[in-house]
């Protein structure tokens, strides 16, 4: 059962209670992540990330460590380009801890002017470990080439040039302007009952503020292209196609498509590529999508003597799907698919607790899973080859890393 309150701050605070499991997952999410930024502050919601479990007046870094490890329990937090959340799992004995440590390291962290330029050096190592990941760093590179100087495109980790000069008054003022009551959703899913609403309010009470101002709106994929010559034994790249905006009437259709065309093993990218061809281990598609747009990505790492190939054949697919698009037999299963893998996700009070997040954080509802099956069962052929149509009308933007300093598509 999921129930939701309004606090008289304007902090929401959404629940589900699972009372056949012995596990709780809590998070504190605010609407603050790369897209929230400027030039000279970027990778800050990510510095505040780290920044947070670095020790509070009551408890200190190794002391937030060594609690949840006593208790086989977990805390972390991620940041991503339209938000950031801190979240713990532990079992139901031990949640009213976990709370008070995670708003305590929201609200009494301490910033100490050590701390910040200590963990300078780790998010530098973290950055350069990034970089020396090219099949990670190609998905960065695809969102700069598709959203250029606007927000969306920067890196959530920031730039060395900026993380140099990242102070503690930046920090504070960004959080001030940030983490406010109303841009904040705290989701709790597990074994709890009523009187959790009670503790949270209790510890965050004080919290105030209106949401922020708005980001700048995106605008369409951008038709660039992006190349970084670099020694490496594969070449990677990213393919990137107009998609659409979280909520969006069609976005069940294009995560149907999407399992089709290389959302699994047996997509029609990954069989033709790997299985048939030997041409690639990693290729695979996938949709990011945001408050008011998408990207919708193709992905290949691949022996340079072999990209010719594989963006031949990516194109070749992608056309397909743009002139026929799926079949009813392809369809039927990727909808089976769908589902069945949302009803797996559900068996983890992660899974429930993340989802309940960025529900009220992105969409401000929640969605049942009544009507998120029905949507699945919903989309018909004609909805589907309508959205190839809209979505492989044409390539907007290529990123590739390699030894090499062009490619053609």
């Amino acid at each position: 059962m999921i129930e939701k309150r309004t606090l008289p701050n304007g902090l929401r605070v959404v629940i589900e209670k699972i009372p056949s499991v012995r596990s709780v997952s809590l998070g504190i999410w605010i609407g603050a992540g790369a897209r929230n930024e400027v030039p000279v502050n970027n990778g800050i919601s990510h510095y505040i990330e780290h920044m947070l479990f670095k020790g509070t007046h009551k408890y200190s870094a190794k002391q937030i460590a060594e609690i949840f490890d006593g208790i086989g329990g977990q805390i972390n937090a991620l940041t991503s380009k339209e938000y950031t959340c801190y979240y713990a799992k532990v079992i139901d004995l031990h949640f009213d801890m976990a709370l008070e440590i995670l708003a305590d390291m929201f609200f009494d962290s301490k910033f100490a002017e050590d701390d910040i330029d200590k963990e300078r050096g780790v998010i530098l190592e973290e950055l350069a470990m990034y970089e020396d990941t090219p099949d990670d760093l190609v998905h960065d590179l695809i969102s700069k080439a598709a959203y250029g100087n606007h927000p969306l495109g920067y890196a959530i980790l920031g730039t060395r040039e900026v993380l140099e000069t990242m102070n503690r008054k930046a920090i504070i003022e960004y959080i001030q302007d940030n983490y406010t009551a109303a841009n904040t959703v705290i989701t709790i899913a597990g074994n709890i009952d009523e009187s959790v609403f009670e503790k949270v309010e209790k510890l965050f009470a004080s919290l105030k503020g209106d949401k922020p101002k708005a980001s700048d709106k995106a605008l369409p994929i951008l038709n660039d292209k992006l190349v970084i010559n670099k020694t490496t034994e594969q070449a990677h790249i990213c393919i990137a196609n107009q998609g659409y905006p979280i909520g969006h009437q069609d976005m069940y259709a294009l995560v149907i498509i999407n399992n089709i065309l290389g959302g699994s093993m047996s997509s029609r990218l990954f069989q033709e590529i790997r299985e048939e061809r030997g041409l690639a281990y990693s290729v695979y598609s996938y949709h990011s999508a945001y408050l008011d747009t998408g990207m919708y990505v193709t992905y290949v790492g691949t022996s340079p003597k072999h990209i010719n190939e594989c963006l031949h054949i990516i194109k070749k697919i992608n056309h397909e799907m743009y002139e026929k698009g799926l079949s009813k037999e392809e369809l039927h299963k990727a909808k089976e698919q769908l589902k069945g893998m949302l009803m797996l996700s559900l068996e983890s009070t992660s899974s429930r607790m993340n989802r309940l997040g960025k529900n009220e954080l992105l969409l401000n509802r929640q969605i049942p899973l009544d009507e998120t099956i029905e949507k699945i069962n919903q989309v018909n052929l004609e909805q589907t080859n309508a959205v190839c149509q809209n979505v492989f009308v044409k390539t907007s933007a290529i990123a590739a890393i390699g030894p090499f300093d062009d490619i053609q598509y």
